[in-house]
């Protein structure tokens, strides 16, 4: 099978399966759409944890308002961070990344859950990788182009 794939044309491997980077992109994309969607959302519920233990007191101090109030906002914002990856993956994909450098830089403030600090990382090398996988049309949205049309029979002037 692999002789096959070897000497067929990159159009016909993407009919039949999609390449690697595809599979990695679909994948990367899907994570970083749900998971922030499902830990922002629990942000509210408090199911998964108390999410306010790993808020660092200097932070709360920083910002108006009580911790939990804090996280409220932090759960709206990882929402809409998790909404811009499935529409914009290129865009989202930096957000997600900024947004954990910025949970990183809390959790190792507190001088404790280094475990969960390093797990974010990983998860902004990830956000990185998505980034650089998305297709760079994901940039700017595309304009449906009619079979046929050209600009020398179109009424732009």
């Amino acid at each position: 099978m692999t002789s096959i794939r070897l000497f067929s044309t990159p159009a016909a491997q993407r009919e039949v399966t999609p390449s690697g980077g595809r599979q990695a992109f679909l994948l990367l994309r899907t994570v970083f759409t749900i998971a922030p969607i499902a830990f922002g959302l629990d942000k509210f519920f408090n199911v998964l944890t108390n999410w306010e233990q790993y808020l660092a007191p200097w932070i709360s101090d920083l910002v108006p308002g009580s911790a939990h109030q804090t996280m409220l906002a932090v759960g709206v914002v990882e929402i809409l961070a998790g909404v811009v990856v499935f529409l914009r993956p290129t865009v989202g994909a930096y957000l997600v990344a900024a947004w954990l450098l910025g949970i990183i830089t809390n959790l190792l403030s507190f001088g404790d859950y280094y475990d969960v600090a390093l797990r974010d990382f990983g998860l902004l090398v990830g956000a990185l990788a998505l980034a650089r996988l998305a297709p760079p049309a994901s940039w700017t949205p595309r304009r449906p182009v009619s079979v046929g049309h050209t600009i020398e029979n179109s009424d732009v002037r």
